[in-house]
C-alpha cells in the first residue's frame, strides 16, 4: 500500500498542477515552443535526421489533443489549435515539404475514420468495405481528369481543374447513393454477417475499378484497368497562396528550392483541414441531435429501438449514406492530391487499417478516432518508414552498437518482464479460488520469464553489433501489419475502450468490471 501511494504522489502532484488553468496555459506555451523549436531546427543531411524528425513530429502532431485535454479556457484552446494549424504548420511546411505531406496525410485518414465511425460508432453497423466509397470519389474525379484514353475522355467529357470543388460536392451524392446501395440488401443482416456482405461490396468495387477497360463488345475503357489513371488534375491555385510563400520566404529568410510545388501542397493541406473541420460540425451535430440517439438505440438493441418506434429501415440508410458521403469528399481530394488512381489504392487491407484508427482511438468518440487516425498514421508513415530510413543510414557509415549499451537496453527490457511476470504470480496468489485465468497467468509469468533470461544471456555472452549486419528482411517498414496487429491486442487487453472512449462505453466497460471484482470476491 505504501508503495502505491509512493508512485502515485508525482502523478497525482503533476494532475492537481496542471488543473491550475495558467500552470497549464504556461505548460502549453512551454510544450508548443519546445516542439517546435526542435522541428524546425532540424537538418535533412543529418545522418540522424529520421530518428529526431520522429522524436520532434510525432510530439508536435498530437499538441492539438495535448490541448484539448489541459484545463484552460476555451478559448485559448481555440487560439493555439488556430495557431498550430494555420501558422506553425503551413511555415514548417515551407521549410520541409515531407512534414506538410504527413499532415495532409493525417487529415485525409482523419476524415475517413471519422465516416467510418459513423457507421461502425454511432449506429454499430460493422462495415469491412468502407474503402469502396473513399474509390467512388477518387475514381470520379480521376475518369473526368485524366488525360488517358478512357471514353470519357474520347467522349469530350473532360471538365475543367477549376471544377474540382464541384466534383467534391458531386463526390459527396454519389458516394451517400453508394452507401444507401450497400445499405438495401443487409438491413437484416447484423454482426458477422453484415461483416462479410461489406468487405464483398468493397472487394466487387475493386474488381469493377480493375476490369472496367474491358466493358461491351468493342470494348470500352473507362478506369483504364489495373494500370490505373494519370495526370488527374489538381485544382488552380488561388493568387494569395502564391504570393504568401514568397512573403514568409523572404520574412523568415527560408531556403524554398521550388515554390510551385510548396504551394501546390499548401492549397491541398488547407483544403484537407476544411473538409476535416466541415465533417467534425456535421458529426458533432448528428451525435447531439435525435437521428444519433436513433443510432445510439440501433447500436444498443435493434428490437428495442424498433418497440420504441425507431425507424429501423431510415436510419440504417442514413447512417451508410452519412459515412459514404465522407469518404466521397475525401476520395475526390486524395485522387487529385495524388494525381494517380489504381485499384491497388483500395484493398481490404485499407479498409482493416481505417477500422484500426477507429478501434486505437475508441468506438463512437470524434476526438478519440481523431487521435486514433493521427496515432496510426503516424506509426505507419513517420515511425516505421523513419526507423527502416535510419537503419539504412547507419549501415551505409558502418555504425557499431556497443557492447555495454546493448547490456544496458537488455537488463532493462529483461527487468520489466520479470516485474510483469511477478505481478501475474501476485494475482495468482493472492486469488482467492481457483480460476482458469490464474492458470493463464501462471503460464504467461513463465514464458515472461524465459523471455527476459534468455534476452540478457544473450547480451552478456554477445560482442558489439555492426548496423551492416542487421538483415534487411528486419526492416520495421516491412511489418506494417504485424505492428498493427500488435497494437490492437495491446489496445484490447490496456484500452479496449480506446485511448479516448466515449462515456458511455467507458461507463458500460467500468460496470464490467466492478460486476466481475464482485463475482471475484464472491
Amino acid at each position: 500500500m505504501m508503495t502505491t501511494t509512493t508512485v502515485e504522489q508525482p502523478v497525482g502532484f503533476i494532475r492537481r498542477a496542471l488543473s491550475n488553468r495558467w500552470i497549464a496555459l504556461a505548460f502549453l506555451a512551454l510544450y508548443i515552443v519546445i516542439v517546435y523549436a526542435a522541428l524546425f531546427g532540424l537538418e535533412r543531411a543529418s545522418p540522424i535526421f529520421p530518428i529526431l524528425s520522429t522524436l520532434a513530429f510525432a510530439p508536435f502532431a498530437l499538441t492539438p489533443f495535448v490541448t484539448m485535454a489541459l484545463s484552460i479556457d476555451w478559448r485559448f484552446k481555440g487560439l493555439a489549435i488556430l495557431l498550430l494549424l494555420f501558422v506553425l504548420m503551413p511555415i514548417l511546411g515551407m521549410k520541409d515539404t515531407s512534414f506538410l505531406e504527413l499532415a495532409i496525410q493525417i487529415c485525409i485518414f482523419a476524415g475517413l475514420a471519422l465516416g467510418l465511425n459513423i457507421v461502425v460508432g454511432f449506429a454499430g453497423l460493422l462495415d469491412l468495405g468502407y474503402i469502396a466509397f473513399f474509390a467512388v470519389g477518387a475514381y470520379l474525379w480521376a475518369m473526368f481528369t485524366s488525360p488517358v484514353e478512357t471514353y470519357i475522355k474520347v467522349s469530350n467529357a473532360l471538365v475543367p481543374a477549376s471544377s474540382f470543388y464541384l466534383f467534391m460536392f458531386i463526390g459527396v451524392i454519389i458516394a451517400a447513393i453508394g452507401g444507401i446501395l450497400l445499405g438495401l440488401p443487409v438491413l437484416r443482416l447484423r454482426g458477422d454477417y453484415l461483416a462479410i456482405v461489406t468487405l464483398g461490396f468493397g472487394e466487387m468495387i475493386r474488381i469493377l475499378a480493375q476490369n472496367s477497360d474491358t466493358v461491351g463488345n468493342p470494348p470500352i475503357n473507362f478506369t483504364n484497368g489495373s494500370q490505373g489513371l494519370d495526370g488527374v488534375a489538381r485544382p488552380p491555385i488561388p493568387q494569395f497562396l502564391r504570393d504568401l510563400v514568397p512573403t514568409v520566404e523572404n520574412a523568415l529568410k527560408l531556403d524554398i528550392n521550388n515554390a510551385q510545388t510548396v504551394t501546390q501542397q499548401l492549397l491541398f493541406y488547407f483544403i484537407a483541414i476544411l473538409v476535416i473541420v466541415i465533417i467534425i460540425l456535421v458529426a458533432r451535430r448528428l451525435e447531439n441531435s435525435p437521428i444519433g440517439r436513433a443510432w445510439t438505440a440501433i447500436r444498443e438493441d435493434e428490437v428495442a429501438a424498433i418497440a420504441m418506434g425507431v425507424p429501423l429501415v431510415r436510419m440504417k440508410l442514413l447512417a451508410f449514406a452519412m459515412g459514404a458521403s465522407f469518404a466521397g469528399a475525401i476520395g475526390v481530394l486524395y485522387a487529385s492530391k495524388q494525381t494517380f488512381v489504381s485499384p491497388e489504392s483500395f484493398s481490404l487491407s485499407q479498409s482493416i487499417s481505417i477500422l484500426a484508427m477507429v478501434i486505437v482511438g475508441g468506438i463512437g468518440s470524434i476526438q478519440g478516432v481523431l487521435l486514433g487516425a493521427c496515432v496510426v498514421t503516424l506509426l505507419n508513415l513517420l515511425v516505421l518508414k523513419n526507423l527502416s530510413t535510419q537503419i539504412s543510414n547507419w549501415r551505409n557509415i558502418d555504425a557499431i552498437v556497443p557492447h555495454w549499451l546493448i547490456i544496458i537496453v537488455a537488463v532493462i527490457i529483461g527487468l520489466f518482464l520479470l516485474w510483469q511476470a511477478w505481478k501475474l504470480v501476485r494475482s495468482y496468489v493472492n486469488s482467492t479460488r481457483f480460476q482458469t485465468s490464474g492458470i493463464a497467468n501462471i503460464i504467461g509469468a513463465v514464458v515472461l520469464a524465459m523471455i527476459a533470461i534468455a534476452a540478457i544471456v544473450f547480451a552478456f555472452t554477445s560482442g558489439e553489433f555492426h548496423i551492416r549486419d542487421w538483415p534487411t528482411q528486419l526492416e520495421p517498414a516491412r511489418y506494417e501489419r504485424l505492428v498493427f496487429g500488435i497494437l490492437l491486442i495491446i489496445m484490447m487487453i490496456f484500452r479496449p475502450a480506446g485511448l479516448l472512449p466515449e462515456g458511455r462505453r467507458r461507463l458500460e466497460l467500468q460496470a464490467a468490471k466492478t460486476e466481475q471484482k464482485i463475482e471475484g470476491e464472491v
